[in-house]
């Protein structure tokens, strides 16, 4: 390990210069942070009009409605039977049965 000047130095000298250098770095670094203006960061922060809980109520809401609209105009409309029906239990009592019919 030799200097500049080609003296051989020890290896605490070594260490301290190089300790030296490192923090000589880290103060120009501080000081063209410290200098240069911070950008201008625009982040938008979103507010949401419908929050995400409301969401899943309103989309779970909309899927039994359009289940119960489904089963109305299957079996009132196109099955020909009477559209109250639809929501009795004797009714999907008897579907079930002639699905599971063997």
């Amino acid at each position: 390990m030799t200097g500049n000047n080609g003296q051989v130095r020890t290896r605490e000298e070594y260490k301290k210069a190089k300790q030296e250098a490192v923090q000589k770095t880290k103060a120009e670094k501080l000081q063209k942070t410290e200098a240069a203006p911070a950008p201008k960061t625009d982040k938008r922060v979103r507010t949401r009009l419908i929050p995400i809980w409301l969401r899943l109520v309103l989309l779970l809401a909309s899927i039994i409605i359009c289940v119960m609209a489904g089963a109305t105009v299957g079996y009132g409309v196109l099955g020909g039977g009477n559209v109250g029906d639809v929501f009795k239990e004797s009714t999907w009592t008897h579907i079930i049965d002639l699905v599971d019919k063997e």
